[in-house]
């Protein structure tokens, strides 16, 4: 996206701020993101990253949309019922800025196909709602040194990780070392809406921190929240000294 007049006044009230200002907001228009789920978390993720001035989104789903969606896929709406996310969501970030480049992937993402995705894009989202691929997407990240913004939702609860796989932080598979034998997401437990709203937010909340390079502190910490008792709290990430070997070199 180009830094002119017309999205400079856009944006002048993030611009004012003294942790952004112009060169920091010459950082988010050039910055690339990638999202890996375009349901209840990538929705409300997507819409805060065009909404925030990112220049260049790539949004990686394979499903089409359903009418049980809807109540918290916030990109969607009756009309787009059995129509590919990846398109609708490029559709609703078009209206949003025109001038903001969107790369779709109409695929699921998998092992051979990851490297080649994730390699164009500096910052990688996980709003998907399994663990393999969760483990799959943490790999390639920390593999290609990537930062990764991770998030899972069930319920009433949210959580949320921020891993930057340029200095030596836990992985996701330090703190899940083994997939667990019981399988939750939204499709058997369910979820209150909100909680795909406020972990998505937090999700791009954490990106925008990390293009401008401001400090987060979650980087080795796992937030979790209920959004019933709005009870939040961080737990610190050990490394697991026996953890793959990407992750335990030195």
């Amino acid at each position: 996206m180009k830094a002119n007049d017309k999205n400079l006044e856009r944006f002048s009230k993030q611009i004012i701020l003294k942790k952004i200002g112009v060169s920091g907001q010459k950082k988010i228009f050039s910055a690339t993101v990638l999202v890996i789920g375009a349901g209840g978390l990538g929705c409300p993720l997507i819409m805060y990253l065009a909404n925030s001035g990112v220049g260049h989104i790539g949004i990686v789903d394979h499903d089409k949309i359903d009418k049980t969606n809807l109540n918290r896929q916030v990109l969607f709406n009756p009309a787009d019922v059995g129509k590919y996310k990846v398109y609708q969501a490029k559709k609703f970030i078009k209206k949003i800025n025109k001038d903001i480049k969107v790369k779709v992937y109409k695929k699921k993402i998998t092992d051979l196909n990851i490297k080649k995705i994730i390699n164009n894009f500096d910052i990688i989202c996980d709003g998907t709602d399994n663990f393999e691929t969760r483990r799959l997407i943490n790999d390639a990240c920390l593999k290609y040194k990537k930062i990764l913004i991770s998030a899972a939702i069930s319920k009433y609860d949210g959580q949320i990780f921020t891993f930057n796989f340029k200095k030596k932080n836990p992985c996701y598979r330090c703190f899940m070392p083994e997939i667990p034998k019981s399988f939750m997401n939204c499709e058997t437990e369910g979820i209150m809406s909100t909680v795909a709203g406020i972990t998505g937010i937090i999700q791009a909340n954490e990106v925008i921190k990390a293009i401008l390079n401001i400090k987060s502190n979650l980087e080795g910490k796992m937030l979790i929240f209920n959004s019933l008792t709005l009870d939040f709290r961080k737990i610190k990430l050990s490394k697991n000294l026996n953890c793959i070997k990407e992750c335990t070199k030195k």
